[in-house]
């Protein structure tokens, strides 16, 4: 038989739930200081972040050079691709860790840096991934109503884009709209979360709605800026990026470090 616990043993510790990290008010001036915070980690650590950046520009290349007739396909990819770009900005978590705690980054560390949490983050990556794939279907179809089938405009987005397709873009804009607004709400702070405290997928996506829900001004003014900036640094042949995305990066770790308050 096996032996009787011993009542003056201390009870396991559970882990942290949703309701067991507290939310910090924030302001609407919040998320410039958090952009601030994210060009100082930038400039402190600028050939990790220009690499990360590269990357990012890289992949629009890339998906430029796939589809460079299929100009649907371009969009559609390039949103979705956008949609799971705070799993993607990970390494770039990790080098704000670092400095915040006085250590030297190390790029490859920072590749590394899903090592420790592969599972939750496999998780929540996967369930992005998900998402990701029904917003490609979903704006497939958008096109396929809009057009009567998939149109051609020999590679050129801008046709797309033409004031005369002003249903199309309207439609568009309120799909995408609907499945960023979702994926932003659950993954604002999850993934900085999933690296920074022994949590689940499940508890840093609920803490990351509950943020949303809590303070939706403050979080829907970040939002905005985020895309505006993403937006602006695509116009000159994705070359932007390779500045604003390590930049973005930093700067959703500090968002991240501002509004979530972990149990003591």
């Amino acid at each position: 038989m096996s032996p009787a616990p011993d009542p003056s043993s201390p009870a396991p510790a559970r882990p942290p739930g949703v309701f067991d990290y507290s939310l910090r008010p924030l302001r609407l001036v919040d998320p410039l200081r958090w952009l601030a915070l994210g060009w100082r980690d930038f400039i402190r650590a600028p050939w990790i972040g220009l690499f990360y950046g590269a990357a990012f520009a890289g992949m629009g290349y890339l998906l430029l050079y796939l589809f460079s007739h299929a100009p649907a396909y371009v969009l559609a990819l390039a949103a979705g691709f956008l949609l799971v770009g705070p799993f993607m900005c990970l390494g770039l978590y990790q080098v704000s860790q670092r400095l915040e705690r006085g250590q030297k980054p190390d790029l490859g560390d920072s590749l590394l840096a899903w090592e420790d949490r592969v599972g939750a983050l496999a998780l929540f990556g996967g369930a992005l991934l998900i998402l990701e794939l029904i917003w490609a279907r979903a704006s497939l179809v958008v096109f396929a109503l809009s057009f009567d089938g998939m149109p051609d405009f020999q590679g050129s987005i801008a046709a797309l884009l033409d004031p005369q397709n002003l249903e199309f873009i309207l439609a568009y804009l309120a799909v995408g709209g609907v499945f960023a607004g979702l994926i932003f709400a659950v993954s604002v702070i999850s993934i900085p979360m999933l690296l920074d405290q022994p949590v689940d997928a499940i508890t840093a996506a609920l803490t990351s709605l509950r943020l949303v829900l809590a303070q939706p001004l403050v979080m829907l003014w970040w939002g905005a800026l985020i895309t505006l900036i993403v937006v602006l640094a695509m116009l000159p042949y994705f070359l932007g990026l390779l500045v604003a995305a390590p930049v973005l990066g930093h700067a959703t770790w500090h968002a991240y470090r501002g509004a979530v308050r972990p149990p003591a």
